[in-house]
């Protein structure tokens, strides 16, 4: 079953690049390329779920593809998200700090559909040795709603992230 979750650091990666900030996963299983300018690294620093209703309980509703009614359950999660700005060899702080500036408008406009911003924090431009490359640390809290339907028998479909940005 997939919780929902798995999908979001993908999902502001995505919605980071089509708002011109270039934004990577963190931890991708995979090699990546060197840096040649700055790139946000997403990843899923803590998150804290609690009930919506009675015993998760939201209601129901009919499903025109099966022809049936799946009862829905749902939890409010309070995601905190690494938005770790990188920088490679050949940018400077100004570099850095230009792409906080878009990212930080980017996160003002909304992010991702279901995701509420609450709060955006950044700290300090520094060298990191180890890596070779400028670190400026950003995070943003956000809220989401991860919503399942169970088939009748109790048996749960996969969880969603649900909602959008109210003002």
């Amino acid at each position: 079953m997939n919780t929902g979750i798995e999908r979001i650091r993908e999902e502001m990666a995505h919605y980071l690049n089509s708002q011109g900030v270039r934004a990577l996963t963190a931890w991708p299983g995979q090699e990546r390329s060197a840096l040649t300018g700055p790139a946000a690294a997403v990843s899923l620093r803590s998150c804290q779920a609690g009930p919506s209703g009675f015993q998760d309980y939201l209601g129901e509703r009919f499903n025109p593809d099966s022809g049936r009614w799946e009862e829905l359950y749902g939890k409010r999660a309070e995601l905190r998200l690494g938005l770790d700005l990188y920088a490679g060899a050949g940018t400077d702080g100004q570099d850095l700090q230009s792409a906080f500036d878009r990212l930080v408008r980017a996160l003002q406009q909304g992010g991702p559909q279901g995701v509420q911003v609450l709060e955006i924090s950044g700290g300090e431009t520094a060298f990191d040795s180890a890596q070779g490359l400028l670190h400026r640390p950003v995070e943003a809290l956000c809220r989401v709603w991860l919503c399942a339907a169970a088939e009748p028998g109790g048996e749960f479909l996969d969880f969603d992230i649900r909602g959008g940005v109210q003002s």
